[in-house]
């Protein structure tokens, strides 16, 4: 498979996607067509609202894109694309509408099958194992808080450290993410915004600015980099 996944499309200071232009025209086909999934619907912004958004930037790169919703059938969607851009916004909207429209189970095989997958917050939960460690509010209620299960572990996007000093009395990342581990036993990432992993010919790759974290139920929590994720998976 071939997949990025992406802890934020807009990193403070730079217009959307704009520090991942590069990435992208390496990552997809020449002149592709990308299919945008906008179903996150960050803010309730509307579908075609959202496309707009995703085109504007992704045809001044040299693609063509649509979004999902303007077929009459996930199985056309995802014959005309190329490779698949998932937007952020609200997970478990995300998950619910990919499922009702049909377009979970052809992105599903598309990807399998070889088409390129980004996805950007909401959009890379959907590749791990669930969408259980999203930072997302439950507004809706999806059928399954499955995922693609494309690769062994969860992502917490948007991964934010503890304030030393700091007089927060709630929960942090980590300690929700230890939680997740009282009852689950599947990996988690935590993805720091501007980085992301690159999954392709049987290697991850982290790139960006920062290092990840990785939790696993009984271990103390792990920084990893660049050189170190591929040595913790294997490509499904």
């Amino acid at each position: 498979m071939k997949l990025l996944i992406v802890s934020t499309s807009t990193v403070y200071g730079k217009p959307y996607l704009s520090y991942l232009k590069e990435e992208c025209r390496d990552f997809f086909p020449k002149a592709a067509n990308i299919l945008f999934i906008p179903y996150a619907r960050p803010g309730g912004i509307s579908h075609d609202g959202y496309t707009a958004k995703a085109k504007e930037v992704l045809e001044s790169w040299g693609f063509s894109v649509k979004g999902a919703h303007e077929f009459s059938s996930a199985e056309e969607g995802c014959a005309w694309a190329d490779g698949f851009f998932t937007g952020g916004g609200n997970t478990f909207v995300l998950a619910n509408d990919l499922r009702e429209s049909g377009y979970f189970e052809a992105i599903d095989a598309a990807v399998r099958g070889g088409k390129p997958y980004m996805g950007t917050s909401a959009g890379c939960n959907m590749t791990g194992q669930s969408i259980s460690t999203t930072n997302d509010m439950p507004i809706v209620y999806p059928p399954s808080f499955k995922a693609f299960g494309w690769v062994p572990f969860n992502i917490n996007p948007h991964y934010l450290d503890p304030i030393a000093g700091s007089k927060h009395m709630g929960e942090t990342r980590e300690t929700r993410i230890g939680e997740f581990h009282k009852f689950n036993d599947v990996p988690v990432i935590g993805l720091r915004e501007g980085s992301w992993i690159r999954v392709e010919n049987e290697t991850y790759r982290l790139k960006g600015e920062h290092t990840a974290r990785i939790f696993e139920q009984g271990k103390s929590p792990k920084e990893i980099d660049f050189f170190s994720l591929s040595q913790y998976f294997t490509v499904n």
